[in-house]
């Protein structure tokens, strides 16, 4: 079997474009692999016309490990984030179309699943109003739908620094949230790496009253040794790792021992097998994985896949609930969060158990999306 070409398809919103590219076969085989960039699509999709020629055509489907290792090192400049998300997407569909030609799913080739479930927690869902009332409605949406996990960034543009004032303001945006989803929901809490150790140090003891399951990069993410401080002063976990790029940067991460759960993006860090090393790692260093997933369904697929067979994943973030909901219709089979349990049930389906409906996508064109988290009222994702 041998690649023939690939086929992009970008699906837009105002405030993201999710690129989904089809890997074709010579035996009629089509695999699916998925990404979300923010403000570089297009150069995306420019990288991906160049790889499709210099390294992708021709080559064996099954050969992901050649594939990958040509890709990331057969142009010799050092892959970043365009170039590992480029590896990401045609990774994923190779690994779709290996595991439809065998009959199985994704998991079962990575080594057997570990799970049947996998908990979801809700982000995307406080699109309203940032005021304490309209956060605990929205928050007890949440939960009505069956979600026991939720995340939010309540710290509105802060940056380094957050006064008195917006840092109470903030408390009672999640004192509003906890009343309204009870004692035994987790509340993950975003910080988006805003700010100096000294000031995320602050508001994690203001916070903590409020039991976060954790506390996500709360400074920016270039230092970690400002992570370690953070690390060294506060008594909640501490999530970290969506804007590293490579497992090989994760490194330094885990030497530190600053995170106790990793948060991989498996459309950015080079697709599902290279996540799956990366967990491989951090279990050794007793770390957890929660990949970081704001996408559309094909990659909440695969990210699925990784969990099935990993034994120290513990959450899938989701967005399409909420935001955007819509575009879940443009993936055929999209998994879906049972509110019954809070969890997704774990496919069985051959590879990923998706297909991409590309009349579907046809109806949200490419927009020049806009998300500026440093921006009032960003979290309504609604930018001007």
């Amino acid at each position: 079997m041998r690649i023939t070409g690939i086929s992009t398809h970008v699906v837009g919103t105002p405030w993201r474009n999710l690129t989904y590219v089809q890997v074709h076969t010579d035996e009629g085989l089509t695999g699916v692999g998925e990404t979300r960039m923010l403000g570089r699509t297009d150069a995306l999709v420019g990288y991906l016309r160049e790889a499709a020629a210099n390294h992708v055509t021709g080559s064996d489907p099954f050969a992901v490990e050649d594939l990958v290792r040509r890709m990331k090192y057969g142009d010799y400049g050092r892959a970043g984030e365009i170039v590992m998300s480029g590896i990401a997407v045609i990774e994923m569909a190779c690994w779709d179309i290996k595991g439809k030609a065998l009959g199985v799913p994704v998991w079962q080739l990575l080594g057997g699943k570990v799970t049947d479930r996998v908990k979801a927690y809700a982000n995307g869902w406080y699109t309203t109003e940032r005021t304490p009332e309209a956060y605990h409605k929205a928050a007890q949406a949440v939960v009505e739908r069956g979600y026991r996990a939720l995340k939010i960034d309540p710290f509105g543009a802060g940056r380094f620094e957050l006064g008195q004032e917006e840092t109470r303001y903030a408390v009672s945006l999640i004192e509003a949230v906890r009343d309204a989803i009870g004692p035994d929901t987790e509340l993950m809490l975003e910080m988006h790496g805003r700010f100096s150790p000294s000031t995320a140090v602050r508001i994690a003891r203001d916070m903590a009253p409020f039991r976060p399951a954790w506390l996500e990069e709360p400074v920016p993410p270039e230092n970690l040794k400002a992570l370690s401080k953070v690390a060294e002063k506060i008594d909640l976990p501490i999530a970290t790792g969506e804007r590293i790029h490579d497992r090989v940067e994760f490194r330094e991460l885990f030497e530190s021992q600053a995170a106790d759960i990793i948060q991989p993006d498996v459309g950015h860090i080079g697709g599902i097998l290279e996540a799956r090393k990366l967990a491989a790692t951090a279990e050794t260093h007793y770390m957890l994985i929660a990949p970081h997933n704001v996408g559309g369904s094909v990659l909440t697929a695969a990210s699925l896949q990784l969990a099935g067979c990993t034994p120290n994943f513990k959450i899938l973030e989701h967005f399409n609930d909420f935001a955007d909901a819509d575009i879940k219709k443009v993936v055929k089979g999209a998994p879906q969060v049972d509110p019954a349990t809070g969890c997704f049930e774990l496919s069985h389906a051959p590879g990923l158990g998706v297909e991409l409906d590309v009349d579907a996508a046809a109806e949200f064109p490419q927009q020049q999306a806009r998300f500026d988290l440093w921006a009032d009222g960003w979290e309504k994702r609604q930018p001007k």
